[in-house]
């Protein structure tokens, strides 16, 4: 063998060897992705299923406040319903809305706001909200550095032919004002 033909073998091994290395690389991403997706899943869920709980408590208080507590239910079965990031977020903040509403009815209630059920529920949905929100931002942390990869070069020469399309944040997106705002109560 020659010189030259020892040098291509080199190049060639060493070119398969870098495009295996980064296709692992965006492989491993990609399932950091979708883990942390399945984290804020799991969180979600506990919301979910927080929720009837807190509907139930607040009926024998507040049982003329029907369309408030249908409203919660119905964002809550929404949530449960949607699928992937893009619509979980949308379903996530009417949720979050009508929960809003929910604890701002509380505030009419004194006997329901004294209430140690509904306010060790609420203490369960607060502590809920901060690990969703945790979830959140570690999903979009793994989502950016994954879009950021399967972008740069040379990984995103043949990225897309393997099937790595960028994926989706968690985003509060248009009602991101809506969520930073406090809820109206009338009367």
């Amino acid at each position: 063998m020659s010189t030259s033909t020892i040098i291509v073998i080199a190049v060639i091994v060493v070119i398969v060897l870098w495009a295996i290395s980064v296709y692992n690389g965006l492989v491993t991403m990609r399932q950091r992705v979708n883990e942390a997706f399945a984290d804020v899943d799991v969180q979600l869920r506990q919301r979910h299923d927080l929720i009837p709980n807190l509907v139930e408590t607040v009926k024998g208080y507040a049982a003329h406040e029907r369309g408030t507590l249908d409203e919660v239910v119905k964002a809550r079965n929404a949530a449960v319903a949607a699928q992937g990031p893009t619509q979980q977020a949308a379903a996530e903040n009417m949720l979050s809305g009508a929960l809003r509403q929910l604890f701002a009815l509380s505030e009419a209630y004194p006997d329901l706001k004294a209430n140690t059920e509904f306010q060790q529920l609420q203490a369960e949905l607060a502590d809920l909200e901060n690990k969703i929100a945790a979830a959140r931002r570690f999903f979009n942390s793994a989502v950016q550095e994954y879009n950021t990869s399967i972008q740069r070069f040379p990984a995103a020469l043949f990225a897309g032919s393997f099937g790595f399309t960028p994926k989706d944040f968690f985003d509060l997106g248009t009602d991101r004002q809506a969520e930073l705002q406090a809820p109206q109560v009338k009367f």
